[in-house]
């Protein structure tokens, strides 16, 4: 698809976030992802990355700023954003008391995906992600590891616009992170943006066409890969703008 003049599939706008006395977690934080892009979300642990995700996804309320999600209002059409947005977080929260399968069929009742492709997107990512003789155990015998397998297959089965992720690779085994690596760009292939938050510069190197870091709630660079990192590694170009933030 021809995807460069599309709209942005995410756009963040001076959205802030505070806490107690008044110490912002997230300061007139601004950037737009692109459909096609993988957009890395760089910083220390802290630095607002999670928070940012949390108010993109609609986890956590927020009263200064904008983010539209295909040109959608995050707080005034909640459901409208949710319809095309997967959301991965660091640590899955499932319903430990139902099956991996019975999990799945709930995700996919939500999204009112029909019977034969459910069985058909369930069959191909079980096997990509080796959990297939997994899904009828209860979910609270599973590890974080198939947790997080779990967790991405049942957001990935209903083929999102967005796919928003926060420290993805944490808690899966190289196997399982090359393959998720693998789909993510499969996925920008067909035109879906993909926004993540890592603190793992190689990923976000070897990964991203764009990249933003935030430290202390702020933005200090952003654009793409190239232009960040002017032929050095993206770690020098990290140790640089955090030296000079």
């Amino acid at each position: 698809m021809d995807i460069s003049s599309s709209r942005a599939m995410l756009d963040i706008r001076h959205y802030s976030k505070s806490y107690g006395e008044g110490k912002k977690a997230a300061d007139d934080v601004s950037l737009r992802v692109m459909p096609g892009d993988i957009y890395g979300f760089i910083g220390h642990n802290g630095a607002g990355k999670s928070t940012t995700i949390r108010a993109v996804v609609g986890v956590l309320d927020f009263t200064e700023g904008e983010i539209y999600i295909d040109g959608h209002s995050v707080k005034d059409e909640p459901i409208a954003c949710k319809r095309v947005t997967a959301y991965i977080p660091d640590n899955p929260d499932l319903y430990e008391n139902l099956t991996g399968i019975q999990y799945l069929n709930f995700v996919a009742d939500v999204f009112a995906i029909g019977a034969a492709e459910r069985e058909r997107e369930i069959r191909k990512y079980g096997e990509l992600f080796e959990i297939t003789e997994a899904l009828g155990d209860l979910i609270g015998s599973y590890s974080h590891g198939m947790k997080q397998k779990l967790a991405i297959i049942s957001a990935l089965i209903h083929h999102p616009k967005l796919l928003v992720l926060d420290e993805p690779f944490v808690g899966l085994d190289p196997k399982a992170t090359f393959t998720l690596k693998e789909l993510m760009h499969e996925l920008c292939r067909q035109g879906t943006a993909v926004f993540f938050s890592t603190h793992v510069l190689d990923v976000a190197e070897k990964l991203c066409n764009k990249v933003a870091i935030i430290k202390r709630g702020r933005i200090i660079v952003s654009g793409s890969m190239e232009e960040l990192t002017e032929g050095q590694s993206l770690e020098s170009a990290f140790l640089e703008a955090d030296s000079h933030a």
